[in-house]
């Protein structure tokens, strides 16, 4: 039987639909799992994607030709069904299940296991095929539940705030920015946001998202008029002319790289906090346990490490190369 998804230097295509998942390069027809611009790329003829990451990506985007449909609706596109569901990576974040002739595919995209309150929960779904990320599948990387890292948090802005110092917290402008925003303590200071976090707050608010109460911290903020703050912005900000003009602060990383002694060392930054959009490791093996799948294909992270655990443990397992970038620490927009 022909393989229902193959990998192409273009991405993972489709011949029965004719559609490409997360394309890399311009096809004609582009099936997206989220926003993120390592996975929705300019140049596609049309988009799909679900009715929830359809904003972020018009505003990331542009003027683009995209239709939007919601969770577990099945769509038939040629000769293939295709569906979309939760991959609780962030708002609007979707595994995609492709069916063609009884064969069932899954391509995870990016995902989470952890209800994060704010995201679609992840939600599994039974496959023969299931392509799966590994950005932190190594045994290290086990999160903490998000209410220990909240306290973590706001103890730590806290501790700034009663030192006259403004709390500044690197976060990537989708999704991370905002499940923090809804971990912060607000009796403690007003949130401030760097322009990039606080344009995606405003499509996600527009599209009824609940976030907290934030000021967006232009160049005619006045950071006096706002003692006790804590700043969300991306991580490329910290340390910048427009972050120094707060005068005494101190500044934090959000991620799951935090784990990892060597990058906290190199970061420079004050406090690091391991909260990640990805799943852990067990957070791994649990979802591609729960999908039933005989056949794992791994995209981008420690696919070495990870394919060969997983044909020790009995799956049929090998490394797909992608150019999905997975969690950086060095730009505003990756997961």
């Amino acid at each position: 039987m022909t393989d229902v998804l193959t990998f192409t230097d273009r991405g993972i295509y489709c011949p029965a639909g004719d559609f490409y998942i997360d394309p890399w390069r311009p096809v004609p027809r582009a099936l997206i799992t989220h926003g993120h611009a390592d996975h929705a790329r300019s140049g596609m003829g049309s988009y799909l994607a679900t009715d929830a990451a359809l904003p972020v990506m018009r505003h990331r985007l542009g003027d683009i030709d995209a239709t939007g449909i919601g969770f577990g609706v099945v769509q038939r596109i040629g000769d293939a069904e295709v569906s979309f569901h939760p991959a609780g990576h962030v708002p609007g974040s979707a595994q995609i299940r492709v069916a063609v002739g009884g064969e069932v595919w899954v391509a995870s995209g990016d995902y989470k296991i952890e209800d994060d309150g704010l995201s679609e929960p992840f939600a599994p779904v039974k496959c023969h095929h299931f392509i799966t990320e590994s950005t932190f599948g190594l045994p290290v990387f086990r999160w903490a539940p998000q209410a220990d890292v909240a306290a973590q948090i706001n103890d730590w802005w806290a501790g700034c705030a009663a030192a006259g110092k403004t709390a500044f917290l690197g976060a990537y402008a989708l999704g991370k920015a905002q499940r923090l925003m809804t971990m912060l303590n607000p009796d403690i200071g007003p949130i401030l946001t760097h322009g990039a976090v606080e344009a995606t707050n405003n499509v996600l608010r527009e599209q009824g998202v609940l976030l907290p109460e934030t000021v967006h911290a232009t160049a005619e903020l006045a950071p006096k008029d706002h003692p006790g703050a804590l700043v969300l912005c991306p991580p490329s900000a910290l340390g910048s002319k427009w972050a120094r003009r707060f005068g005494p602060q101190e500044t934090a990383f959000a991620s799951g790289w935090m784990a990892l002694r060597g990058v906290r060392r190199r970061r420079a930054g004050d406090r690091g906090f391991v909260i990640s959009d990805h799943a852990d490791w067990p957070g791994l093996l649990s979802a591609i346990k729960a999908t039933e799948a005989e056949n794992i294909y791994v995209t981008h992270g420690y696919t070495d490490v990870f394919t060969r655990h997983l044909n020790e443990a009995g799956w049929n397992a090998c490394v797909v190369p992608t150019q999905f970038e997975g969690e950086s620490l060095d730009t505003g927009d990756a997961a």
